[in-house]
């Protein structure tokens, strides 16, 4: 049985292209996203990032929110030692008082962005203790009576709003943190691979109903994965040296904005096939792709899973959304 599918979009600038072009072909790809029945759209938090502009999720929700009807659409994920909790609540309180229940809260701790960035925009702990108090505050806040836990006498514009709260993460102490809270877990395994089936293991046998925090009955899993549907498996290869370049640029040390496909074997370093980074993906014509969907959700039981898909032309984005849909559902 095919499980949901979701779409996290990280609103990639290409070469020739404006932030503001990326935001415009973003918000296009969501409108699409709505209509072929995907379950969620999620934005992630990236910072000193020049091939991204995802740097302000709640902004970029709250305009995808507007020109869709019924997707949900939220955080993959606010890095909340970026943010003071107070102010993520705020925000996101206000989203759910404007789009009502599609909203959703992913939280990682991770900075999403380098160490000299992270430290200009830390505003709190990144330690796991407080990564679930602040958590345990957030539903304070979102709660009827709109005040936190640990200060109860700061009320919020969030009250009564219950907004679903996800742990993100992409190693076992995310999944352990997820699962002792009750929470559903997104596992990041379209980048970090490598302890997935570990990760998923731990949460299931951390996860409790009893916290305080919990707000579903079973645990609940979203994977990550990389997705390049075309109609021919060799184009969609070609479409995928897009990413892979970008990770080569990540070895290297260069700053460039998304650069056009290449044949694959000009493609070398941490945009090889081979490298792990890159190992979980679905890549090919619909028939190869959803093969290889069905073989991973086998593989770790996941309950959703959560693509990803770059690429130098946002139309070719789009025709991607597209074939995998006409394949999945």
């Amino acid at each position: 049985m095919s499980v949901p599918l979701s779409i996290l979009d990280l609103v990639s600038i290409s070469e020739g292209s404006t932030a503001r072009d990326a935001i415009a072909a973003s918000m296009a790809s969501a409108t699409l996203a709505d209509d072929l029945g995907y379950r969620r759209l999620w934005f992630a938090e990236h910072h000193n990032t020049p091939n991204l502009a995802a740097s302000s999720t709640a902004l970029l929700i709250s305009q995808a929110a507007n020109v869709t009807e019924t997707i949900r659409v939220g955080s993959g994920g606010v890095m909340l030692p970026n943010h003071a909790p107070l102010m993520v609540a705020e925000q996101y309180g206000t989203l759910a008082n404007m789009h009502g229940e599609r909203i959703d809260l992913g939280l990682g701790r991770a900075p999403g962005t380098d160490m000299m960035t992270a430290q200009a925009l830390s505003r709190s702990s990144a330690e796991p203790q407080a990564f679930a108090q602040h958590i345990y505050d957030l539903q304070g806040w979102f709660s009827e009576t709109g005040t936190a836990h640990s200060v109860p006498i700061v009320s919020a514009v969030s009250a009564d709003m219950n907004v679903p709260i996800w742990v993100l993460g992409s190693t076992v102490n995310g999944a352990s943190i997820a699962g002792q809270l009750g929470l559903p877990f997104s596992v990041a395994s379209h980048f970090a691979p490598d302890q997935v089936e570990q990760a998923i293991q731990v949460y299931r046998e951390a996860f409790t109903t009893e916290a305080p925090t919990a707000q579903i009955e079973q645990p609940y899993v979203m994977a990550g994965i990389n997705v390049m549907v075309a109609e021919t498996d060799a184009e969609a290869e070609r479409e995928f040296t897009v990413v892979q370049q970008m990770f080569q640029d990540i070895q290297t040390g260069q700053r460039r904005l998304l650069q056009p496909p290449v044949e694959p074997h000009q493609i070398t370093g941490l945009g090889a096939p081979e490298h792990s980074m890159l190992r979980i993906k679905a890549v090919g014509s619909p028939q190869t792709v959803k093969t290889q969907l069905d073989d991973f959700v086998e593989r770790t039981g996941a309950d959703e899973l959560i693509t990803v898909t770059y690429a130098y032309d946002p139309a070719v984005r789009d025709r991607s959304y597209e074939l995998l849909a006409e394949a999945w559902f």
